[in-house]
């Protein structure tokens, strides 16, 4: 499992033109999953979402998580977080978690987040998005799922 995540003042995120989902002050989370995720995936980069230390406190530090600043997510499911680049010109996607797969993984993350008590807002599984934002730092980081990182 791997997220893109983004510290966000706002972001939304629309199909067909009409919005799915929307926060303000919080993070943005592009989720992606490949074969061999499971529960304990879902479990450990949910709490290492919420739990981290990356909004400023009163002295300008980032020592605050989620949970401290009451912050919103939204989630968008993102594939292509497993394209393989590294040969030819077009990427290689056969890394990513087959979509039915992904879709009850995707969905159980999300529950896994609200049940720390944070709003979750998402896009709509397997369609053509657009996400808009307002990157606050900018902060972006990479998690990867303890499966992905600790063979």
């Amino acid at each position: 499992m791997k997220i893109v995540l983004q510290r966000v003042k706002e972001a939304q995120v629309s199909v067909d033109g009409r919005i799915s989902g929307a926060i303000s002050h919080g993070l943005l989370l592009l989720v992606g999953f490949t074969e061999g995720d499971a529960e304990e995936d879902l479990k450990y980069l949910a709490e290492k979402v919420v739990n981290l230390r990356i909004f400023e406190d009163e002295a300008g530090k980032m020592n605050l998580s989620l949970l401290d600043v009451q912050g919103s997510i939204l989630s968008v499911s993102q594939f292509t977080l497993y394209g393989d680049c590294r040969k030819g010109r077009r990427p290689n996607f056969t890394a990513a978690a087959k979509p039915e797969q992904a879709l009850v993984l995707y969905d159980r993350f999300n529950e896994v987040l609200r049940g720390y008590g944070v709003r979750v807002e998402t896009g709509v599984f397997g369609a053509m998005m657009q996400v808009s934002l307002v990157n606050d730092g900018p902060v972006t980081l990479i998690l990867e799922s303890k499966s992905q990182t600790n063979p």
